[in-house]
């Protein structure tokens, strides 16, 4: 049994080396969905401006528009690069958590619509029919099925969930400028 316990130290000291992967991870897989987000918002904040404002009824819709598309569109960077990290994390969560209470929550869970919902299946059964009759089909379902965007809290929530995990561990090690900032200004 010593043995086997010998062993697990062992193999834990090594992962240890490894444990700025998961964080890096997070960020690189984070950094996509952000900065589309944000250059989209960014690009036609006007418009933006107007969702907020009268479909989700958000006050000071252009303040809010330029709030979220600057966290969105800077946050991606910052986490790109893993610098300020933990910080960033906060205005991306607030984000986050507006997002999916206001732009998402009414839509339930899931971000597609589930396929074996009956009134989910005629639609898309429907939209089939109808393009397999009038449109290219083969041409425009090459690249992957046809869904129904339900809209639900799923991506937000996920996102919401890595940018929590971020904020306890930061930007990780070897691979953050966080990480090379603390070891050379904090002694880390």
């Amino acid at each position: 049994m010593q043995k086997i316990i010998e062993l697990y130290k062992t193999a834990l000291n090594g992962l240890s080396h490894a444990s700025g992967l998961g964080p890096l991870f997070l960020r690189v897989f984070l950094v996509f969905p952000f900065y589309m987000a944000g250059s989209t918002k960014l690009g036609g904040i006007e418009g933006t401006a107007a969702w907020f404002e009268h479909s989700l009824e958000l006050p000071f819709p252009l303040a809010m528009a330029y709030l979220a598309a600057i966290t969105e569109y800077l946050g991606a960077i910052l986490l790109a690069i893993g610098l300020a990290t933990r910080f960033i994390a906060i205005p991306l969560i607030i984000t986050m958590l507006v997002a999916a209470l206001t732009a998402h929550w009414d839509n339930g869970w899931y971000a597609i619509a589930q396929s074996s919902d009956p009134e989910v299946s005629k639609r898309l059964n429907a939209a089939r029919s109808i393009l397999q009759e009038h449109g290219n089909y083969d041409w425009l379902t090459a690249k992957g099925s046809f869904v129904i965007l339900n809209n639900g809290i799923e991506f937000a929530v996920t996102y919401l969930v890595m940018l929590i995990s971020l904020f306890f561990t930061g930007g990780g090690k070897y691979f953050s400028v966080d990480y090379w900032i603390g070891r050379k200004f904090l002694n880390r």
